[in-house]
């Protein structure tokens, strides 16, 4: 942030909903608030639960944490008391700072009360940053999943720092760009758009669900040329832009975290001409994985990118062996991106985070499925839980779902991969009978990768992310 300063410090840095701050204003209140944090005994590696909002103080509060060398735990603003509870009982934090939930520690004050007290006169800086070592914890980011126990992911500063840096290195962020983001913060899509904005001295601007109805007149008030999406946002997006068509800026579309249906990508390119897209992949446990090209889809259909510069993808077949170009298997990454580990999870950690014996290097065992091209080209088959066998056929939930989007008609598909109570369940959000999606599927797939059953919807759930809410999906099919 200091860099960043320095260099833009005149250059507007982050607007939200109230207004604007500059480089040098965003920090300022980043060290005022790390000078606060100091006055409430929060010291080095202490944690600091911060629920997300889209706004200014949001963002200061990560840098003040930041240079205080305090643990900056985000979650997200639909987080639930019991949730919450959770949370604190696992990351153990020494401060909680939320909004919405009462009586959630003895530590918890809002947002409003911190800020409130930052920028009250406390004496000289006397603390205005900690020694903080680079292999320091910089972030706890707790990620969903199939367990029911909290999962958070040890991102140190200097891992985080090298992500930041090579997925910059992909795309580009300019210095005259405004990155316009509706991601929630507590996502790592997210909250990583703060540090690719600093990177580059580019212009973030933070948005509310108030602006969902009118995304497109906002982008277009805003000037903003880069929005990264992801498929509830640009259908969003795209309904807004229908009813209030007009000239943009935008240059460019990013895409991670959900699949990007290729329906969705074509229409907008139709209402958007002049932006491209850039399709990536990646997991919290190491922020990215691969980046394409911007358009690159055209070109290689399917692919989600080549590793990230510094960094190397291996498809491994069951039997731990590397399989060749074409040959599906588990993704397995390393390099400098690859994090510290899940938080307080030994078992968790091993399993996932394995060391080879060899050389002794980290391992991250993503548990996801695809397989890599002669060209080194990633393609993504699914999650390991979403790959099945049926009817003596092993595919997965990816591969059905990307058929049920190629159907004129199907705006988004979700497979339900079957259990010991029910077979597999196609999902979709369209203006098709179920007979006529499953009629279509059957002229796209072999029979034993056409489900018997499809329920139509007018939307899907979301999670906080953002993202379809499969586990919802499925437990409405269950009652």
């Amino acid at each position: 942030m200091d860099h960043a300063a320095a260099a833009h410090g005149g250059e507007l840095a982050v607007t939200d909903d109230q207004g604007d701050w500059s480089y040098a204003e965003l920090a300022e209140h980043s060290r005022e608030f790390a000078q606060w944090l100091h006055r409430r005994g929060v010291s080095a590696g202490d944690r600091v639960v911060v629920c997300a909002t889209a706004s200014r103080e949001f963002v200061a509060i990560l840098y003040g944490c930041l240079r205080a060398g305090a643990v900056f735990v985000p979650l997200g603003p639909a987080t639930t008391a019991y949730q919450l509870g959770q949370v604190v009982a696992d990351a153990r934090p020494r401060l909680v700072i939320t909004d919405r939930i009462d009586e959630t520690a003895d530590t918890a004050c809002s947002l409003q009360e911190v800020w409130a007290e930052v920028g009250r006169p406390g004496g000289p800086m006397t603390h205005p940053r900690a020694e903080v070592a680079p292999a320091q914890t910089a972030l706890l980011i707790y990620t969903s999943g199939s367990t029911a126990a909290p999962k958070a992911v040890v991102s140190p500063h200097e891992r985080v720092l090298w992500a930041t840096r090579a997925v910059a290195a992909r795309l580009r962020y300019r210095t005259d760009d405004i990155v316009l983001c509706r991601l929630p913060l507590s996502f790592d899509y997210g909250l990583y758009q703060v540090f690719l904005c600093a990177l580059a001295g580019a212009h973030l601007v933070l948005l509310s669900r108030t602006a969902d109805l009118r995304l497109a007149a906002v982008a277009r008030e805003r000037g903003a040329t880069v929005v990264p999406l992801v498929p509830s946002l640009a259908t969003m997006l795209l309904h807004s832009a229908r009813r209030d068509p007009g000239p943009s800026r935008i240059r460019l579309f990013t895409n991670t975290g959900e699949d990007l249906p290729q329906a969705v990508r074509a229409q907008l390119r139709e209402h958007f001409p002049r932006a491209g897209i850039q399709l990536m992949y990646g997991t919290t446990e190491c922020k990215r994985i691969s980046v394409l090209e911007v358009d690159g889809d055209l070109r290689r259909p399917g692919s989600v990118g080549r590793a990230l510069d510094g960094t190397r993808i291996r498809i491994l077949t069951a039997d731990g062996i590397p399989a060749a170009p074409g040959e599906a298997g588990e993704i397995v990454v390393s390099g400098p991106h690859v994090m510290a580990g899940y938080w307080r999870a030994p078992e968790l950690t091993a399993a996932r985070f394995r060391t080879d014996p060899h050389t002794g290097e980290v391992r991250l065992h993503t548990g996801d499925f695809g397989h890599l091209d002669g060209d080194g080209y990633l393609y993504f088959h699914g999650r390991g839980d979403d790959m099945f066998k049926r009817r003596g056929v092993r595919t997965s939930a990816a591969e059905i779902e990307s058929a049920a989007r190629d159907i004129p008609g199907v705006d988004h598909a979700v497979l339900l991969p079957p259990t010991d109570r029910r077979d597999m369940v196609l999902c979709v959000v369209t203006t098709l009978t179920p007979t006529e999606v499953l009629r279509h599927l059957g002229t796209l797939l072999d029979p034993a990768r056409v489900p018997d059953r499809c329920r139509v919807f007018d939307r899907f759930p979301l999670s906080s992310n953002g993202k379809t809410d499969r586990a919802r999906l499925s437990r409405q099919e269950a009652g």
